[in-house]
């Protein structure tokens, strides 16, 4: 089952509150599973990290200089069980 991102919420540095259309929400830390090198490498800065944002056209969150993440893998981190 494919699951879209509908909100996202920074609580603190890495750490964020997703909504998602099947109408789970969870906080899930980007820390624990992302590797800040390569394209994440920018994510690092706070103020990076901070900017992002839920791409409709894509349906997950995604920052601006292009990194995004899977939307079931997100669901899968901030809710604890697949969508």
């Amino acid at each position: 089952m494919l699951v879209t991102v509908t909100g996202v919420e920074v609580l603190q540095p890495y750490r964020l509150r997703l909504e998602f259309d099947n109408g789970s929400v969870g906080e899930v830390d980007i820390a624990a599973f992302v590797p800040f090198t390569g394209l994440f490498a920018a994510l690092r800065d706070p103020r990076v990290f901070a900017a992002v944002r839920v791409d409709a056209e894509v349906h997950t969150i995604v920052w601006p200089n292009g990194a995004d993440l899977d939307p079931n893998v997100l669901h899968e981190e901030a809710t604890g069980s697949m969508p």
